[in-house]
């Protein structure tokens, strides 16, 4: 298992609040791909001992929003979610999951993001496609 970049995840937890609540940490991060993780954990499951989906998504948003301010254009003043759409192909019960975001389309007041989420094993659990606004633009 990868270890986290401890500044990046200072960085991340700091900007983004909600990041240190979920445990996110961050992997690695450039223009081309972020990628971060969050373990399972009971106190972020549903029924059945199942990864919240929310969860999923939450780490999907802040791997997506980070991704996304790393290819802001200049003079941009931050970014924002402003759709997100979400696949799931399987459950979590144990482990971690890896969220790789990647950039679709950077635009001057969109920037378009894909993540991809899979577990420990490497198994695909799902794909979220969200677009960002790019603030003060």
């Amino acid at each position: 298992m990868t270890d986290p970049d401890a500044a990046l995840t200072a960085g991340a937890r700091e900007s983004m609040p909600f990041a240190e609540l979920l445990g996110v940490e961050v992997l690695a991060a450039s223009s081309e791909e972020v990628r971060a993780r969050i373990a399972w954990e009971e106190r972020l499951c549903t029924a059945g001992g199942v990864l919240h989906g929310g969860a999923l998504m939450s780490l999907a948003d802040a791997a997506g929003a980070y991704c996304t301010f790393l290819n802001l254009p200049e003079r941009s003043a931050g970014t924002a979610t402003i759709e997100s759409k979400t696949n799931f192909f399987r459950a979590v019960r144990e482990g971690h999951v890896v969220a790789t975001s990647r950039p679709l389309h950077r635009g001057r007041t969109t920037i378009v993001v894909e993540t991809d989420l899979h577990d420990a094993e490497g198994k695909h659990v799902a794909r979220v496609t969200q677009t960002q606004a790019v603030l003060g633009a």
